[in-house]
């Protein structure tokens, strides 16, 4: 069996600076995703997300782990343990007419069935994710502007 992994793409009608400011600092992940991320924006530096009252369950979680590439305005990649062992979670960011052509992409889950429902339930997590990360980036919408 494969292994699974998560594709997603989006098309944010913003540059990819303002993209990748949202994806690579504590402040731009907390406008539209997080509550008290912190982030050293390095290759071997480090990625603490953290949720508090977050979503319908309002679940309260920290996950994070060692930051493997950055690229500016283009590209960033980290691991993160949704399983108990490491995925890796890369957002790519390319031109595309006035806005930016976002890919996501998860890898490293098992071929186990513990592997898959975790991957099934962040793959979703993941779409909702860039859903907010656009309206954030292209209307301002923050975090704490959507209800709860």
């Amino acid at each position: 069996m494969e292994s699974p992994k998560i594709e997603h793409e989006v098309y944010i009608n913003t540059p990819p600076e303002k993209v990748f400011e949202a994806i690579t600092t504590s402040k731009g992940w907390d406008s539209w995703f997080t509550n008290g991320t912190t982030i050293e924006l390095k290759p071997g530096g480090e990625i603490k997300l953290k949720w508090k009252d977050f979503g319908a369950g309002n679940y309260n979680t920290v996950d994070g782990g060692p930051i493997l590439e950055v690229a500016k305005n283009r590209r960033i990649a980290f691991q993160w343990f949704p399983t108990g062992h490491p995925t890796t979670v890369t957002f790519s960011l390319e031109p595309k007419g006035s806005g930016t052509l976002v890919k996501l992409t998860e890898t490293g889950y098992k071929p186990t069935k513990d592997d898959i429902d975790t991957c099934i339930g962040c793959a979703v997590g993941w779409g909702e994710a860039l859903t907010l990360l656009k309206f954030y980036s292209e209307h301002n919408v923050t975090y704490g502007d959507v209800p709860r």
